[in-house]
């Protein structure tokens, strides 16, 4: 595929790939989600540990991952989680999505009871703190049973404005195009399945796209002509590929994601993640981003990893005084449903 298809990267609504400020999710009730588990091959189906247990280990590791990310100079809005019956909210990822013009938009979720993740609060906070042009609210196409789960569905080059999209339930084409039209990315669909062969749920389960780097499944793209299309779009934004096997993405090595900080852009990904590089693997990462770990196993119960946990801010920022990187808590405000 020719580079002509894709704007420069000096594009003025795409500059960064690497966001420097983040939202995340600490959750009080966290737990499996029942209703995931039928399509999500990465869930657990039980904790050993009792309820108050694991739900206590994963607020936890969300301040943790928070911690780190602060000591690094990534600025994070921090929000308690809602309910008592939001298992998944620790993943504010699938149900918005920033973009560098100023877009906001917030995605139709597949199970009905992580609609209510959808907050207002966090809405009036990016409006507050950061410039916004529209919001694009998709949530209307769950009546129809069309999802499209956010960031987690779609993995998206920023500065290319390529989106990539792994078919699933989670994915209807017809919200992709409808997405990727007003938003302005170009659609890359392709099929993936695990080493059991059973669909990938997610596309950032398998694949996380740098500034000038991309960790891949390849093996997970079972048609060579669609695999050679991912690596030939990927070779033509100028990023260098780092294959992943089935066996790392089984342990999340694909479920990472960029971020800025203070003095260069870091690979955040869990420990887990981390263990199953190769010496050869991090010293390619190495290249260009620093590897930042944390342990997240509770949270890893639920399908998810470290890039679930972290929907990056790609707004632009409003002058000072509204720019600064205080954390913020929730306001007990859900978005009312559609």
């Amino acid at each position: 595929m020719s580079s002509s298809l894709f704007p420069p990267a000096e594009h003025p609504a795409a500059r960064s790939q690497a966001p420097s400020s983040v939202v995340m999710v600490r959750p009080h009730n966290f737990r499996p989600n029942p209703i995931t588990i039928a399509d999500n091959a990465f869930q657990s189906r039980a904790p050993q540990e009792a309820p108050d247990v694991v739900a206590r280990a994963a607020h936890r590791e969300v301040s943790t991952v928070a911690e780190r990310l602060e000591a690094v100079g990534v600025a994070v809005h921090l929000f308690d989680d809602i309910g008592d019956d939001l298992p998944d909210s620790v993943f504010p990822n699938n149900w918005f999505s920033t973009h560098e013009d100023g877009r906001v938009a917030l995605y139709p979720m597949y199970s009905p009871n992580r609609r209510g993740e959808r907050r207002q609060d966090v809405v009036t906070m990016l409006r507050d703190r950061f410039r916004i042009t529209a919001v694009h609210d998709y949530s209307v196409l769950e009546d129809e049973e069309v999802f499209l789960e956010g960031t987690g569905a779609m993995v998206m080059d920023h500065v290319h404005r390529v989106a990539y999209i792994s078919r699933s339930y989670r994915a209807n084409e017809r919200a992709v195009s409808q997405v990727c039209r007003d938003l302005g990315y170009l659609p890359t669909v392709f099929a993936t399945t695990d080493q059991r062969g059973i669909a990938i749920y997610h596309t950032n389960v398998m694949m996380s796209v740098g500034t000038t780097m991309a960790l891949v499944g390849l093996e997970t793209i079972p048609d060579l002509e669609e695999r050679r299309r991912i690596e030939r779009q990927l070779h033509d934004t100028g990023h260098t590929i780092v294959p992943l096997t089935h066996e790392q993405i089984d342990d999340f090595a694909g479920n990472a994601i960029e971020v800025q900080g203070t003095d260069g852009r870091y690979l955040v990904m869990s420990a887990r993640a981390h263990a199953s590089l190769s010496t050869a693997q991090e010293r390619a990462i190495a290249q260009h981003a620093t590897i930042l770990s944390v342990p997240v196993p509770t949270i890893e119960l639920a399908g998810g990893s470290i890039r679930c946990m972290i929907a990056g801010i790609h707004l632009p920022q409003r002058p000072a005084p509204f720019h600064d990187a205080v954390p913020l808590q929730a306001s007990q405000e859900p978005l009312p449903s559609s």
